[in-house]
């Protein structure tokens, strides 16, 4: 199967698809919840309750692209509210970034603390496969999404105002214990990351040919 075929619309908006994308979405978007389960009662136990909504960053990056995509399967035409309309595009921008962003963070996370000692197992290669996919995923389906560079600055804000909560309140995702004196770096790279995201998802939005793909 060609690459050019795997960005087809008649494949990607299929029915079949798009069950498939929900089948994998929902249930992997719980789990993700419940992967940061410990982390969310430290947090809840040992920080202010507005700390709360910056913990989970992948499964809400999962929830997100999800939300963005029922809503292209089940309303395709804009006709929304203006109202609606801006919320759409906000969820869709942010399904896109965080995506992105978080499906490359948690691989090269993985890979940087093996590279320092950490011992890779299972877990490790489904977690490396799953954001793998997340990324690609929302990269193939921004060029079908609605939202414009408002909702894309928007989206921009939030992820890099997580990264500021994140490593000034010590509320980011666990990392190999490998990677505890290489904190700065892996902020500054988070941060770095974001930046290339965004751009990714502006690039996939706004510049793809959609002729040559459909």
């Amino acid at each position: 199967m060609s690459w050019l075929l795997l960005q087809s619309r008649t494949l990607l908006l299929h029915r079949k698809t798009l069950w498939l994308m929900m089948i994998i979405y929902i249930p992997g978007t719980a789990y993700g919840y419940y992967w940061y389960k410990n982390q969310l009662i430290r947090t809840w136990d040992d920080h202010p309750m507005w700390h709360i909504p910056f913990v989970p960053d992948s499964p809400t990056a999962s929830l997100f692209f999800a939300l963005a995509v029922l809503w292209l399967w089940l309303q395709p035409a804009h006709s929304e509210s203006a109202v609606a309309g801006t919320v759409r595009g906000i969820v869709e921008a942010l399904g896109v970034v965080t995506s992105v962003k978080y499906g490359i963070w948690a691989t090269v996370i993985i890979f940087w603390g093996q590279a320092q000692g950490d011992i890779l197992v299972w877990e490790h290669w489904m977690l490396v496969i799953g954001h793998s996919a997340m990324a690609v995923t929302a990269l193939l389906y921004a060029r079908f999404f609605t939202f414009g560079w408002v909702s894309l600055i928007v989206a921009a804000g939030w992820t890099f105002l997580n990264d500021t909560i994140d490593y000034t309140f010590d509320v980011y995702p666990s990392l190999p214990w490998q990677l505890d004196d290489d904190l700065l770096a892996v902020g500054w790279f988070t941060f770095l990351l974001t930046a290339f995201s965004v751009s990714a998802a502006a690039l996939a939005r706004f510049a793809t040919n959609e002729k040559k793909l459909d």
